[in-house]
């Protein structure tokens, strides 16, 4: 099988499985949501949609985050993973925003990650789902499925990972790809015992042959 073809079956098989697939994090604005992505790091959103309703209260904007001491901020995440460094990128970034951005997240992908705490992945996240632009992140779950499946091939590194999956995958169906990667990695392709008698993709599966031999 090609691998044009094992996109083609994988595509097909997610549009009629997870026909809606979107970001588990909760939010209302482009704001909200870059506070989740960067709280997410490491840490479940399970997690994440516990800290920041009352962050967000607190700080329901850039402006009012940048005023905050990461000091402050740190208080309201102290249960997430890293809470140090995040409390400081938190600060950083909402003054990056008020001085530079007028209080507006940036559609831009090399705008993002100037941002203090935003990478490419988190800057793809903000631009997919905000944006819907054709920009596809890459975490654990993404990294992991990808390779099982065999849509990607000795891929190293994350980028490595995101150009070879674009190479394959429609435009159009680049943001969803992202959520239906994360949800498979998440739900059935678990990092340790993968449920593949639950998954309708494991005949055509890499990790999934391997193993039956």
């Amino acid at each position: 099988m090609t691998k044009k073809e094992l996109f083609r079956i994988v595509i097909e098989y997610f549009k009629k499985e997870r026909p809606i697939a979107e970001t588990e994090l909760n939010y209302s604005n482009p704001f909200e949501l870059l506070v989740a992505v960067i709280l997410s790091a490491q840490c479940t959103d399970k997690r994440v949609n516990i800290i920041t309703p009352p962050l967000l209260e607190r700080f329901p904007s850039a402006y009012e985050m940048a005023q905050a001491s990461a000091d402050e901020i740190f208080e309201y995440i102290k249960t997430c993973s890293y809470p140090n460094n995040k409390s400081k990128h938190l600060s950083g970034m909402s003054r990056m925003l008020v001085e530079d951005f007028n209080e507006q997240v940036p559609d831009d992908i090399k705008e993002l990650q100037k941002l203090p705490g935003v990478g490419r992945k988190t800057a793809n996240v903000i631009a997919s789902v905000v944006f819907d632009k054709p920009a596809l992140a890459v975490d654990t779950h993404v990294f992991r499925v990808s390779q099982r499946i065999g849509l990607t091939t000795n891929a190293k590194t994350p980028l490595e990972t995101e150009k070879q999956l674009i190479k394959y995958i429609p435009q159009d169906l680049i943001p969803i790809a992202h959520h239906w990667l994360i949800l498979h990695g998440r739900y059935v392709c678990i990092a340790r015992k993968p449920k593949c008698d639950q998954c309708g993709l494991a005949p055509y599966c890499k990790h999934y042959n391997k193993k039956m031999k």
